[in-house]
């Protein structure tokens, strides 16, 4: 059946003249009502994305850790985010975006009730935020953290080391301006608030921790420890891309056609990142690993995100490129010195970061190379590194001092899933753990 094709009748004719008066009054007058809901919807979807990040963080550092390890990985992913979160709606989003009158901490909205809903929506947002910052260390510290010890870490990382230097670069939502902010710092979702602040504390960890038994030779010569699920690992790394594109997309605060260009740039740059990764590889003449892959690509992730809506598509892939060159460099030069990073988090997080953080001055749109500016992302660099990297390392060496920071030579052996949680994660291979009893 043919339907017959539409005509612009007299009727449509007068009903567009009646409307067009209505149309121009609520153009003139503002955007529409629903604007603020599609914003609100967007921001909800953007941190359902980044909340699914967690996800991905637990599959890629529990495959990356051996089998008798996995669960206790999985939970201190799970459980840092549970205490992480009441920790930054306690203290953490008031100290990052309250009122910031000296440009160095917040001092409102402490445990937020009683405000607006769209104050409701950017805590959630920015809780997610954190929770991606706090997680990063789990897996550098990997296979010999005490449970318990961690997660007093991560409760004082989302409290106090993330929200501070959050408020320099963020800060100001509700008065004021971070001292960063107003030197005109680039880091528009955190190349450098969230990763490199993450990456910095999981150096300081891996530095207070020390290494894996047998990780290194009586010379230093370095002994690889296979994680027990590479499949798993390639999934997660999957999964944070997918969480990627809420994570630098929800950055624009709301419903915004720029969210093309962001997006675009993140996937681009994942995509640049994990090729930077062969190349280099293949210069070296070195095995090209899925694990090291899967990490390049999720340096160009972070590369990206300070420069993601600033910086053109062209420049988001020479970003990548570089980011997953970093990551291969960064890893073998951390092994050199003896530091045991198991899932790669320093290179991934910390050095990608401070490089993209760096990239965003130097390809900013329409002032390219811009050497003041250039100056600027170079001292936000330093001051993440200067904060977080001392803070985390006291703090870890004051939780070492106290409860105790590593596990016991028996536990690591034995593996964590059983010494610190009393089950398994694969009781068909591992029959034998359950009746050793537990020392």
């Amino acid at each position: 059946m043919t339907l017959p094709r539409s005509r612009f009748t007299p009727l449509m004719l007068i009903t567009a003249l009646c409307l067009f008066p209505a149309v121009t009054q609520a153009a003139e007058s503002g955007p529409p009502d629903w604007l603020p809901a599609l914003d609100t919807v967007w921001l909800a979807v953007a941190a359902a994305l980044v909340f699914f990040m967690q996800a991905g963080f637990a599959l890629l550092e529990s495959g990356m850790s051996r089998a008798k390890n996995a669960v206790n990985v999985v939970m201190k992913n799970y459980v840092d985010v549970c205490l992480g979160s009441l920790a930054f709606w306690l203290v953490g989003y008031g100290l990052m975006f309250g009122f910031n009158p000296t440009g160095w901490f917040g001092q409102s909205h402490f445990a937020l009730i009683g405000a607006e809903n769209g104050d409701y929506m950017a805590l959630l947002f920015q809780t997610m935020f954190a929770a991606t910052a706090v997680t990063i260390a789990s897996g550098a510290m990997a296979e010999r953290t005490r449970y318990q010890a961690y997660l007093l870490g991560a409760v004082l990382i989302t409290a106090i080391i993330y929200p501070v230097y959050g408020s320099w670069a963020w800060g100001g939502a509700h008065g004021g301006e971070g001292w960063l902010a107003s030197l005109g710092f680039i880091d528009f979702a955190g190349s450098t608030v969230v990763h490199s602040i993450g990456g910095w504390v999981a150096l300081a960890g891996v530095l207070v921790l020390g290494p894996r038994l047998g990780r290194f030779g009586p010379n230093g010569e370095r002994r690889p420890i296979h994680g027990h699920n590479l499949t798993q690992v390639a999934l997660g790394g999957f999964i944070l891309w997918v969480g990627w594109f809420g994570f630098n997309g929800g950055s624009t605060g709301g419903a915004d056609v720029s969210i093309g260009l962001i997006n675009l740039n993140t996937h681009l740059s994942a995509a640049a990142g994990a090729a930077g990764a062969l190349i280099l590889l293949a210069i070296l003449r070195q095995p090209v690993l899925l694990t090291t892959t899967v990490n390049a690509s999720i340096g160009g992730l972070v590369g990206i995100t300070a420069g993601a809506a600033t910086m053109d598509p062209h420049f988001a892939v020479v970003t990548g490129l570089v980011s997953g060159m970093i990551v291969v460099a960064g890893t073998r030069l951390l092994e050199s010195l003896g530091l045991d990073d198991v899932v790669g988090a320093v290179s991934a997080h910390g050095l990608a970061g401070a490089w993209g953080t760096l990239a965003a001055g130097l390809f900013l749109a329409g002032d390219l190379f811009n050497p003041m500016q250039v100056a600027v992302q170079l001292i936000g660099i330093l001051a993440g590194f200067l904060w977080a990297f001392p803070m985390a390392l006291l703090m870890y060496f004051l939780i070492d001092r106290t409860v105790g920071l590593r596990a016991s030579t028996v536990d690591e052996q034995r593996g964590l899933d059983f010494s610190e949680h009393y089950e398994i994660g694969y009781p068909e291979f591992q029959a034998d753990v359950l009746h050793k009893g537990k020392g």
